[in-house]
């Protein structure tokens, strides 16, 4: 369900990740000395710029007022660059040695280790101001994301998405199916059978099955991510072949020999499918909470939120889907200012709850979650508390995801694997070995 991403950002389809991939080694920022390498300066004051786009650049403004007042001789300035023009600046900005970017850059886990890799000394190393003292206060499995092969932290985490298991439970009691009780999605594919018969027409989920326009992984990558696997270890080692990935993408070709699985073409088929009741799970992080809310509003009350399913039985029922970050630019002659502000919005509970309130980011910072909103019941979900639920997935939190500076040519490459599962009846095991082998080939990457 990739074209629904709430900002279709952890898609890797943007010039900018395809220029970091397609193009080899780009022109590295210089390297410089101080914190964080870089040619950059340790001003303390002044005025900053902060990079971001729609709703959550208006989230960061909401933040400026307070943190001007608290910290008197810093002025910021947020702009909205918009998305996904954001990457292409960061990006032809990096490959300029950092020439005409912002002093805060706000960006998703998808693009972050890309930048790490391609750019070395891009972005300020935020260990040196004291990074590290909030290495336990977010959720876990997301500090090894913004933290650099030597060790030190390249942004602080700001926004998490566990993954969360929406589903109708009118349609589910039609069937005398109690999705609580469901501990594996094989145990829904057994109850196949029962579940169509009680709802002829309707599907459980809806995908897009011959990937066009894009690609539509988000489903596969939550199955991988589930058993802490993704394309990439985190020493960049390729792992499509591996026994988690094959295992997810055979979960795939399970629910759709069993029926369960509805053809969602182009831009707007899933969204076609859930506005006519045609699909009953929304595997989905937690943006979509409001999302799904907001857009279907007259399915209210029939929705409910559990966890998902394992992948194997006594698996793990919590994955962290997607992330994104705030970081300093190596190139900043403000740099310790603008670590002020990051510090400042994403480990305060104050500021992450308003940006909450503000923008629909779901804060990474775990201390945020004692804030009563988080347990406020909701009508569309029939009185269930569903931010709660999120807030435990969070905390309880999941594999590190390293997207690595290939991840645009692993997005193709696995795409065209599981259409070929989807339209080709395509072996789960042959396919990805396959597309490992044709990604080590591209990237000089060594398979796991």
């Amino acid at each position: 369900m990739s074209h629904l991403s709430r900002r279709d950002l952890f898609r890797a389809s943007g010039a900018g990740l395809l220029a970091l991939t397609a193009g080899g080694t780009l022109a590295a920022c210089g390297g410089g000395s101080g914190p964080g390498g870089g040619s950059g300066g340790d001003a303390d004051s002044g005025t900053i710029t902060v990079w971001s786009w729609a709703t959550a650049a208006a989230a960061l403004r909401g933040v400026v007022p307070a943190f001007e007042k608290d910290n008197p001789g810093i002025k910021v300035d947020v702009q909205d660059i918009g998305e996904p023009a954001i990457w292409d600046k960061i990006t032809v900005g990096m490959a300029a040695g950092g020439q005409g970017l912002g002093d805060v850059l706000h960006i998703g886990c998808d693009y972050l280790p890309g930048y790490l890799e391609k750019f070395p000394g891009g972005l300020a190393n935020l260990s040196e101001f004291g990074a590290d003292a909030h290495r336990d206060a977010f959720a876990k499995g997301l500090w090894p994301v913004v933290t650099g092969k030597d060790g030190h932290a390249y942004a602080l985490p700001w926004e998490v998405n566990p993954l969360g298991f929406f589903y109708r439970k009118d349609y589910f009691d039609k069937a005398g199916i109690d999705p609580e009780t469901l501990a594996t999605w094989d145990d829904l594919i057994a109850a196949a059978d029962r579940f169509k018969a009680a709802n002829p027409g309707v599907a459980l989920i809806g995908l897009n099955k011959a990937a066009n326009p894009s690609p539509d992984l988000d489903f596969l990558q939550s199955l991988m991510q589930l058993q802490g696997a993704f394309y990439f270890d985190l020493q960049g080692k390729i792992t499509l072949g591996s026994a988690e990935d094959v295992r997810a993408l055979t979960t795939v070709k399970h629910l759709e020999d069993a029926g369960l699985i509805a053809d969602a073409p182009g831009d707007q088929g899933w969204g076609s499918l859930m506005k006519a009741g045609k699909v009953a799970v929304a595997p989905m992080p937690a943006w979509a909470a409001h999302y799904l809310e907001k857009k279907f509003a007259d399915q209210s009350g029939n929705w409910r939120l559990a966890k998902p399913p394992a992948v194997t039985p006594g698996g793990k029922r919590t994955a962290l889907v997607n992330s994104t970050h705030l970081a300093v630019a190596a190139s900043s002659p403000r740099r310790r200012a603008a670590w002020k502000f990051v510090e400042y919005a994403l480990t305060r509970t104050a500021s992450v709850n308003s940006m909450f309130t503000a923008g629909g980011v779901f804060p990474a910072l775990t201390a945020a979650y004692t804030d009563p909103m988080y347990t406020e019941p909701s009508a569309f979900y029939g009185g269930q508390p569903v931010l709660k639920t999120f807030t435990e997935l969070a905390i309880d939190g999941g594999g590190s995801t390293n997207y690595s500076g290939d991840y645009a040519r692993a997005l193709k490459l696995v795409s065209d694997a599981q259409t070929k599962v989807f339209l080709k009846g395509g072996d789960p095991a042959a396919v990805l070995q396959d597309a490992a082998k044709q990604l080590a080939q591209q990237t000089g990457r060594s398979i796991a």
